[in-house]
């Protein structure tokens, strides 16, 4: 999905934007962020996924003006967003430098309307091998207040040791991604809902 914001009718659902994986296509922190946005699409918003090969950008950097197509989609794709999830994996008890890099990327929008992610709510997913996942969850949760967005009441710590997350769509809509774990689908399922409930509370009326 391209631009799914562009010349979208005034009735349009909102437009949730999900970033989030690894370098491996279809890991399961992009198989996560896949789940969240199928609850935010089941709750009637428009979504778009960024996973892996939309995030394997250059490294940011300060000053630096031109940027690659990649990295100016992700950029406009924030900019048309009302209301975000972002999945990282844990490494070493922080945000993944991948998932980091396209943060970084966000500077761009310092001077935009809505700078950085002012006014949007943002859905927080974390993976990793053990317990770690918690703590970079709050971590990653305060990447966001510093971007000013506002992480969902719920946020999710998957340990990948206990669940495995189903590969859903290959195709890079943002299907799939189910989970054999009723406590972690509904987890999911619930930031998805909370994501374009706040959306909906923040679009203006008339």
């Amino acid at each position: 999905m391209e631009n799914p914001g562009v010349g979208a009718p005034a009735d349009a659902g909102p437009l949730i934007v999900g970033i989030g994986g690894t370098v491996r296509s279809g890991s399961s922190t992009e198989r996560a962020v896949r789940a969240v946005l199928a609850a935010s699409a089941a709750a009637g918003a428009r979504t778009l996924l960024l996973g892996a090969e939309e995030l394997q950008l250059p490294l940011y950097a300060p000053g630096e003006s031109l940027r690659t197509p990649a990295a100016r989609r992700l950029v406009e794709a924030v900019a048309l967003a009302d209301g975000l999830v972002i999945g990282t994996p844990a490494y070493h008890g922080g945000v993944s430098g991948l998932v980091k890099n396209a943060l970084d990327y966000l500077e761009d929008l310092r001077e935009d309307a809505r700078p950085y992610l002012h006014g949007r709510a943002v859905g927080c997913v974390v993976t990793a091998r053990g317990t770690q996942a918690a703590s970079t969850l709050a971590g990653l949760r305060s990447v966001v207040h510093a971007l000013r967005g506002w992480p969902t009441p719920l946020g999710v710590a998957i340990n990948t040791e206990s669940v495995t997350l189903a590969s859903g769509d290959s195709t890079g809509d943002s299907t799939g991604g189910s989970t054999g774990d009723p406590h972690l689908t509904a987890q999911l399922a619930t930031v998805g809902r909370q994501v374009v409930e706040f959306a909906r509370m923040r679009t203006p009326v008339g």
